[in-house]
């Protein structure tokens, strides 16, 4: 509840893991997969998602935007490139659970621009926050369903791999909604706690949307051009003419 708690930016332990998580997302290849990495505007979130997902080291003579400042948020850290790596969305829907707490509130976006000048707040229409309350808890069915409604969201999104940055208390209750009609043991891994840096892969699909995406692997034949009349057509004619005569 201390007031010097507003917006935490991540302690000295919490850059050690984003470092580990960042060696561990580029060893396994996983970095070159990414589409598109969606943050809460949070100040450790976005830290978190420039620190893993960003690229190297900045310098003044790239003809680029920083990801992030030097020193931004109490750092000590250089500035982060954002060269070679994908785009990072700043998105209001997967914030912590809101209100009463000062860790939970947000910066401006006019102060989060200057720190982290290529990350793309043009989703988050407010610059100040007005959704955190100071007298009021976010209860735990109203963070539910806004997870519920940020789930949806992600389905009209046209990339297929996105890294989701967000918060663990975000997570549990967003994954203890979803996926009720899993196999209980596919229900217990997706919705158990997040550990601090922790990454979990899953595919989320709508089973509404089986079908609707022309598969990439479909080939047209009939290469080159020329006559390929399907055997029944043929038939059918053929039985037409019959009849005629």
């Amino acid at each position: 509840m201390s007031p010097e708690y507003f917006d935490a930016h991540l302690t000295q332990l919490g850059w050690q893991q984003v470092d580990n998580l960042r060696k561990h997302v580029h060893e396994s290849g996983l970095i070159n997969k990414i589409d598109l990495v969606i943050t809460s505007p949070l100040q450790r979130t976005i830290q978190t998602a420039v620190g893993v997902f960003g690229g190297g080291g900045y310098t003044d003579r790239m003809d680029i935007l920083p990801l992030m400042v030097a020193n931004a948020g109490y750092s000590d850290r250089a500035a982060i490139s954002s060269l070679n790596c994908p785009p990072i969305l700043a998105v209001e829907l997967c914030r912590e659970h809101l209100g009463v707490h000062p860790c939970d509130k947000r910066r401006s976006i006019s102060e989060y621009q200057c720190l982290f000048p290529a990350v793309d707040f043009s989703m988050i229409e407010s610059d100040e926050d007005t959704l955190w309350k100071a007298d009021v808890r976010e209860t735990k069915e109203e963070l539910a369903a806004r997870g519920m409604n940020f789930i949806n969201w992600l389905f009209t999104r046209k990339e297929k791999e996105i890294a989701i940055v967000t918060h663990s208390g975000f997570l549990f209750h967003t994954m203890s909604a979803l996926g009720n009609d899993c196999h209980p043991l596919v229900k217990k891994e997706i919705s158990g706690h997040y550990s601090n840096c922790e990454l979990r892969s899953m595919v989320i699909m709508d089973r509404g949307m089986v079908g609707s995406d022309s598969p990439t692997t479909n080939y047209p034949g009939k290469i080159p051009l020329g006559p390929d009349t399907p055997s029944e057509v043929v038939d059918g004619k053929n039985q037409e003419n019959d009849t005629t005569d």
